[in-house]
């Protein structure tokens, strides 16, 4: 059954390719329409046969679905509000529950900002610890220890930022980065619009709580293919531990020295059979729930990237993201 189904999908995608081709796709430039809250996710520009060619130029080379892909497959998400699952490779949605539906990222917004620094910023910077980045007081948030007068480099903040999830890390890049908090929120919205996730605000760097802070999970899957093409993202997020040395504000000496917080490196969850996990970006919210974003291999290489928001406990998150792994296999 499934396989029938990824067949059927294909041979969708191959018809509408021919059609653009015979159309003549290629050989001028069309006039895309965009607004930045549509029904679904911009790469679904066209419901019409005349448009199909500009469908087909955004999203010819990403993974496209435009409702659920759950049947076939031996799936069990009914702990989690939204999931995906997305062949790389073939540039294919191999499940999809609720992809389009807006919620909070938590954490998982520091993938957006890991985006925007590396794109704007330079990894040998040194970041001076503002009072508003050290100042941070919300009941559980992540902390690094940052207080103000301290320096490091962007590059030490990126390794806080991705792998302890630190947000005040998050806030010290934002205003490096933006000059304030809201200027950086701004770039953060630019940059997601700007790759076709129209589904999604953003209001700070860090993802701690605010009802106009939301996201998809196919917007996720777009920011997070971008940002993997920047080697310093994925080396970060494959590393289990860290350790540097900053300083405080007279210059003395502080340490970082901490691990990962994807459970899956740390060796508390095991990945399916011949299925690696590369790395990916963990949040939790009590507004959020638990939410991950993985990037993993099959045994050939092939990437995939896989995403859940909202699952209901982390156990039950780390069970329902090992049993979508499994399709990867069948």
């Amino acid at each position: 059954m499934k396989t029938t189904n990824r067949k059927r999908r294909r041979a969708a995608a191959a018809f509408l390719t021919t059609v653009c081709m015979l159309c003549g796709c290629g050989a001028k430039e069309y006039e895309i329409p965009y607004e930045e809250a549509p029904a679904v996710s911009s790469f679904q520009i066209t419901k019409t046969a005349a448009m199909a060619k500009q469908a087909e130029l955004f999203a010819q080379e990403l993974c496209v679905a435009a409702s659920d892909i759950t049947g076939g497959t031996s799936v069990d998400m009914s702990q989690a509000e939204s999931a995906a699952l997305f062949d790389l490779n073939r540039h294919e949605v191999l499940y999809a529950k609720n992809i389009h539906e807006k919620l909070y990222p938590a954490s998982l917004t520091k993938i957006l900002t890991a985006l925007v620094a590396l794109k704007y910023g330079n990894l040998e910077d040194t970041i001076t610890v503002s009072q508003t980045a050290a100042g941070i007081t919300e009941s559980g948030a992540q902390l690094c220890g940052l207080k103000a007068g301290d320096t490091l480099t962007l590059d030490q903040a990126m390794h806080a930022l991705l792998m302890y999830s630190a947000n005040d890390a998050g806030l010290a890049i934002a205003e490096h980065i933006g000059g304030s908090v809201e200027q950086f929120a701004a770039m953060m919205n630019e940059e997601a619009h700007s790759l076709g996730a129209t589904n999604c605000h953003f209001v700070n760097p860090h993802g701690l709580q605010d009802e106009d802070h939301y996201v998809t999970a196919y917007d996720l899957y777009l920011i997070f293919n971008e940002v993997m093409k920047y080697e310093k993202f994925t080396e970060i997020i494959t590393m289990e531990s860290y350790t540097t040395t900053y300083s405080d504000r007279n210059g003395r000496p502080k340490t970082f020295d901490f691990h990962t917080t994807n459970q899956y490196l740390q060796g508390n969850y095991t990945a399916p059979e011949n299925i690696k996990v590369v790395g990916g970006k963990t949040g939790t919210t009590s507004a959020a729930g638990n939410c991950l974003i993985l990037l993993s291999k099959d045994a050939s290489g092939n990437p995939y990237i896989s995403v859940i928001l909202h699952a209901s406990e982390r156990g039950i998150l780390y069970e329902e993201m090992t049993d979508l792994l499994s399709e990867i296999n069948k």
